[in-house]
């Protein structure tokens, strides 16, 4: 061997296990990978897939129609409980005034309004005279008493009548004339007829007769302002209703048609010659019991 060359025991002699000092020194060399395999020097990224996205569920398409049925069932049930509302009332109403007294209509209230003194006197159908509740049942309505709130034969009567352009005549029994006077507003129109019509099935229904005819006697209009069986007898005759003669009550049914035109005392000749068919039909009435559900025969 040559001088410069190392012997095999040379060329070991340092050689030997790796000292802490080296072990720590090799560690700070090392860069820090956190587990991933360094490529020349670069950390590699992760071989994992990236994660799926999540399926996202397709949209609906719009309903038009359904929707626009659903406004229509919001505002059919609104109806209904608008029409509940009014029927719940309506019957409340006919139930207070079975046992409350009228205690006034829109008739006087229009009257008022007009410059008329308006004179009412509310009374007990005990106090009104029974030739007064026979003379309006002859003039107004001979089948009161029968009916339940409608007599269709004179109804018929009367549009055959208007038909054959004969003076307008009405068909109207004392429970319809009732219903337009205690919870209606005058008028001819076929709204107010509709209303007139329901609200005389209601009193028909949860009214006695008895009450009916208490209710038409206290609100009827009579001329002059006078409203009420008391006022009318105490305004034209000076007495009470209770004690009304014959000739007395149907004078006042007789101008029931045109109050304010008619004439109670002094009539005219028309307004005489029917004071004296009423008092004629009063005694049809009485004979045949037409009054009996309202008057008790002694």
């Amino acid at each position: 061997m040559g001088t410069g060359a190392l012997s095999d025991e040379d060329m070991f002699k340092n050689v030997g296990p790796p000292g802490p000092d080296k072990d720590s020194a090799d560690k700070k060399a090392a860069p820090q990978s956190d587990g991933v395999p360094l490529v020349f020097g670069v950390v590699e990224e992760s071989a994992s897939p990236p994660p799926e996205p999540r399926p996202q569920k397709p949209l609906r398409p719009a309903k038009p129609e359904r929707s626009r049925k659903g406004v229509g069932a919001r505002i059919v049930g609104l109806a209904f409980k608008l029409v509940a509302a009014f029927v719940a009332l309506s019957i409340l109403w006919v139930l207070a005034y079975r046992v409350v007294p009228v205690p006034g209509t829109i008739l006087m209230a229009q009257r008022a309004i007009e410059g008329q003194d308006v004179r009412r006197t509310p009374v007990a159908l005990s106090k009104i005279s029974p030739h007064l509740v026979r003379a309006v049942i002859a003039a107004e309505d001979s089948t009161f008493c029968k009916h339940d709130g409608f007599d269709f034969d004179a109804i018929n009567m009367a549009l055959e009548n208007n038909e054959r352009g004969k003076k307008v005549r009405g068909g109207s029994t004392i429970s319809q004339q009732t219903a337009k006077n205690v919870f209606l507003w005058p008028g001819r129109t076929i709204i107010r007829k509709g209303f007139e019509a329901y609200d005389t099935l209601l009193i028909e229904t949860f009214w006695p007769k008895g009450r009916i005819m208490e209710a038409y006697l206290n609100s009827i209009e009579f001329g002059n302002g006078y409203f009420g069986a008391e006022a009318a007898a105490r305004g034209y005759f000076g007495t009470s209703a209770k004690k009304l003669t014959p000739r007395q009550a149907a004078s006042l049914a007789a101008v029931l048609p045109s109050p304010n035109k008619w004439k109670v005392v002094n009539s005219g000749p028309y307004v005489s010659r029917r004071i004296g068919t009423i008092q004629k039909r009063m005694g049809i009435v009485r004979r045949d019991g037409l009054a009996d559900c309202v008057i008790v025969q002694k």
